[in-house]
């Protein structure tokens, strides 16, 4: 894939006023326009002290312009960066003379689309850029950086010379069938195929950890009316987010606070309580309490502990869906004079709690952790996205099939070609036209 030559040009800081702004421009032979917008071309790589004019020669600014010449820059073509004063009027006459110069607006994430094209990055290395930039946890941030320095590419490239080496051992019995291949050769190939089994199976299990650090995990809280469940979430988010009353269907609609556990974000959800009721609003509340909990990737049925499960709990839980991970709440602990503790059995996690006095929520969090597949650092994790799930499971999935066929070898190869294949689309080695338009679109356009 070669990138367009064409120049482009944007503005790559954040909207708003700031100090400093900077308006990055990127092609090929980049002298010209850089001599027309400084009059020079500065020295590269310094930090040279410029005039911003405009086309009649009247100042626009002054500030610091660095030159980086190809193929050492951010995009493997020329790169100009102008850093000027932060005001928005300031950077859009800059980035207008630009424009009058030569280059046109640069799309979203065109610059290091173009990175991608000219091999300074790979595909998952690219999306690390962007998922850095969006990080809202400290986890996330080192997760997103291992990712840019491309510790997720070293792993998923490591996978595929593996496949590769596999392949090559599988085809040569179909390049000479004459040959006999002994059961020394294809004990090899199985004992390669299940290593790299196990390996591409840890992987996808680190993915999974890792991916609740971009979108969170969903928690639902439901349950009977009046269990506790808005004064649960209070406490979970440390403010008062949901009203508390002693009036049943207080909550009519979902109430919604993103929080962090260990830097872990957890999307909570209150929801209105689930009972047969003639009162219509109600009704619409509950009608979003099971569409939330659809969606959903953990629930909290939260009970009170003096009662214990009744059977309205058990009707609610007849209807979860089976995919959903479960917790039962055992609220109001403080009333029942039970003691703080957590259990697990064949039905799931148990915790007793008091959503009150904030007895047992720590034992609380470090379920919720369990349930979203983190350990504690998380340094082991990859900022997955859907696609790289997706990928993964696609060659978990070949290799599966691969290991049933290995008595009828084309079959056998077959598989553990379309293996690499989703493998190749993590990094972009195989990856179509237009879902990098779909990647690179999500980019801000100064990146």
């Amino acid at each position: 894939m070669s990138a367009p030559s064409d120049i482009i040009a944007a503005v790559a800081t954040a909207q708003g006023r700031a100090g400093i702004g900077v308006v990055r421009v990127s092609g090929k032979n980049l002298e010209r326009v850089t001599a027309r917008l400084l009059g020079k071309v500065p020295v590269p790589r310094v930090a040279t002290r410029a005039s911003f004019r405009n086309a009649e020669g009247e100042p626009i600014d002054d500030g610091v312009a660095l030159f980086f010449p190809a193929p050492a820059s951010y995009t493997g073509e020329d790169v100009l960066e102008l850093q000027g004063h932060g005001g928005p009027v300031v950077l859009q006459l800059l980035l207008r003379r630009c424009l009058e110069v030569g280059a046109r607006l640069a799309e979203p994430g065109e610059f290091t689309r173009r990175a991608f094209a000219n091999d300074k990055i790979d595909l998952a290395q690219a999306e690390g850029v962007a998922d850095l930039i969006e990080a809202e946890t400290e986890a996330a941030v080192r997760c997103a950086l291992r990712s840019l320095r491309g510790e997720f590419s070293a792993v998923i490239q490591s996978l595929a010379k593996r496949l590769i080496e596999l392949r090559m051992l599988v085809e040569a019995t179909l390049d000479f069938p004459e040959e006999d291949i002994d059961e020394m050769h294809r004990e090899d190939a199985r004992r390669r195929l299940m290593q790299l089994s196990q390996d591409l199976a840890h992987a996808l299990e680190r993915g999974r950890r890792g991916s609740v650090l971009r979108s969170g995990l969903q928690v639902v809280l439901a349950g009977q009316p009046n269990v506790g469940k808005s004064s649960l979430l209070n406490r979970i988010a440390g403010e008062e987010l949901a009203i508390v009353t002693e009036i049943p269907g207080t909550t009519r609609d979902t109430v919604r606070q993103t929080v962090q556990i260990e830097g872990v974000p957890m999307n909570v959800i209150d929801t209105a309580g689930l009972r047969d009721t003639a009162n219509k609003v109600e009704a619409i509340g509950i009608a979003r309490t099971w569409d939330a909990i659809e969606k959903a990737d953990v629930l909290l049925l939260v009970v009170e502990a003096g009662v214990g499960i009744s059977a309205a709990d058990r009707a609610i839980a007849a209807r979860l869906p089976d995919r959903l991970k479960r917790l039962t709440v055992f609220n109001k602990i403080d009333l029942s004079g039970e003691p703080p503790r957590s259990e697990q059995d064949a039905s799931g996690w148990r915790i007793h709690l008091s959503a009150k006095t904030g007895e047992g929520m720590d034992a609380l969090r470090r379920t919720l952790l369990v349930l979203a597949g983190w350990q504690s650092g998380g340094e082991d994790v990859f900022m997955a996205r859907e696609r790289h799930l997706a990928a993964l499971l696609h060659a978990s999935e070949a290799l599966a099939r691969a290991a049933k066929e290995m008595e009828r070898v084309e079959l056998f190869a077959e598989e553990l070609r379309l293996a690499q294949q989703a493998l190749n689309t993590i990094t972009g080695e195989f990856t179509s036209d237009d879902l990098l338009g779909q990647i690179f679109s999500r980019f801000c356009v100064g990146k």
